[in-house]
């Protein structure tokens, strides 16, 4: 099987735009870009997808661009989009693409000799334009016939919001980006979602018009659960982020291992590096056995080791581990508050832990204990657990050796009935 023929073969290829592209592909080394505009602190797990198949053609000897959008990223692309977005500032986007670069820097390979990585800016070439020249040297290349015949651009003149002349002139932008790159860095594929189709078609032209020059286009499929809806949202709706500040390890981990049977083959073949075979494995095994849930748990180990290293995994399965009983210690606050952000936690003085808090006296202070009577019971009966150890000492006074992480430790009445105490 050939390079092409295993991205088909794993569902990447959604649409091309030349019968070309599998010559070029399999028999020449090209570069290629992806573009991602810095609207947001960190990217989602649904950016991933076209990360990693940056990656995979980083690894077929193909050299990757990612073009940073600190220009197109002050306009916002309508694409996929029912309203306006709000207009960031230079100081947010400056914050925000210092960010992305280092998640960039985790998946892709910028020291890879021929195939090193590359990352540009496009406000590097596009702020050098006057509004004057760029409508004299570019804008005159579009016919608004066409650009209103864009399916972005269609939809949302159609809707109740409508659409602004700042974000309908985006594919002009996006557009002359493909036209740079080509001309500047001999860039000749770009690829993107399936919303992005004509963006990346309207720069095909361009580089064509501008510049006799064939460019190509390859959209690749939009993620989505079994139900249709776009992948990457938990079921609170929270999203998915790379940043483990902002989505812990564990969450990560536990939003793949969720994953529907009728999913997570198509996503092991989107997002691992496992080989066809290997998955084909793992799709009988959830055939026969799908208690076991075997591809999920590949699918959130190779997941989250790609995004958080192997640290990243250990953390992700030591608060996997705590929910089955495992004695919690040594962890540092954010880990523990991400594993039990949706239980009830109190806040008590890190000076009224240094002086001693009777443990009884404590558990009627959390949600779990109507009075120091019932917490009293419960003790007795073996029903309580400090940090997951099972806690019968009615004499129990805590303090700073008792903590699970800098600042926190954790009480639970019976199996599943948490409470997180934090002092400060």
């Amino acid at each position: 099987m050939n390079f092409y023929q295993e991205l088909v073969a794993r569902g990447l290829i959604e649409a091309t735009s030349s019968e070309d592209l599998p010559d070029l592909l399999n028999n020449k080394k090209i570069s290629f870009y992806i573009g991602y505009d810095p609207t947001a602190k960190s990217l989602q797990i649904g950016n991933l997808f076209a990360l990693i198949t940056m990656k995979r053609f980083q690894i077929a000897g193909h050299k990757p661009y990612v073009v940073i959008g600190g220009a197109t990223g002050m306009i916002g692309d309508p694409s996929g989009k029912n309203s306006e977005r709000i207009l960031l500032t230079d100081e947010i986007i400056q914050v925000n693409i210092e960010a992305q670069k280092k998640q960039f820097q985790k998946i892709l390979d910028f020291g890879a000799g021929p195939s090193s990585a590359v990352m540009v800016n496009n406000h590097d070439w596009m702020g050098k334009f006057t509004f004057i020249e760029f409508l004299r040297d570019v804008g005159k290349r579009f016919r608004v016939t066409e650009m209103l015949a864009k399916e972005s651009v269609k939809n949302r003149i159609n809707s109740e919001v409508g659409i602004s002349f700042t974000e309908f002139t985006y594919q002009m932008l996006q557009a002359y980006d493909f036209k740079y790159l080509a001309k500047e860095h001999d860039v000749l594929l770009q690829m993107g979602g399936g919303d992005q189709w004509g963006n990346i078609t309207a720069g095909i032209d361009l580089a064509r018009k501008m510049d006799g020059k064939q460019v190509y286009g390859i959209v690749i499929p939009l993620v989505t659960d079994a139900n249709g809806n776009k992948f990457g949202k938990s079921e609170g709706g929270t999203a998915i982020y790379l940043d483990p500040e902002m989505t812990s390890p564990y969450q990560m981990y536990q939003y793949l291992i969720n994953s529907d049977d009728s999913s997570v083959i198509k996503y092991l073949k989107y997002f691992t590096f496992l080989s066809l075979d290997q998955i084909a494995v793992l799709e009988q095994k959830t055939k026969d056995e799908p208690h076991l849930r075997e591809a999920q748990k590949v699918l959130a180990s190779e997941v989250v080791k790609i995004v958080h290293a192997e640290e990243g995994l250990e953390s992700a399965m030591t608060a996997t581990k705590i929910f089955f009983g495992e004695v919690i210690s040594n962890l540092k606050d954010r880990d523990l508050n991400a594993i039990f952000g949706d239980v009830p936690s109190i806040e008590l003085t890190l000076e009224s832990l240094k002086a001693g808090i009777p443990f009884l006296d404590l558990l009627a202070l959390t949600p779990l204990f109507s009075s120091k009577g019932e917490a009293k019971r419960s003790v007795e009966q073996k029903g309580v657990y400090l940090n997951n150890i099972g806690a019968s000492d009615m004499a129990l006074v805590l303090n700073e050796k008792n903590l699970a992480s800098e600042t926190c430790l954790v009480i639970r009445k019976g199996k599943k009935n948490y409470c997180v105490v934090k002092f400060s």
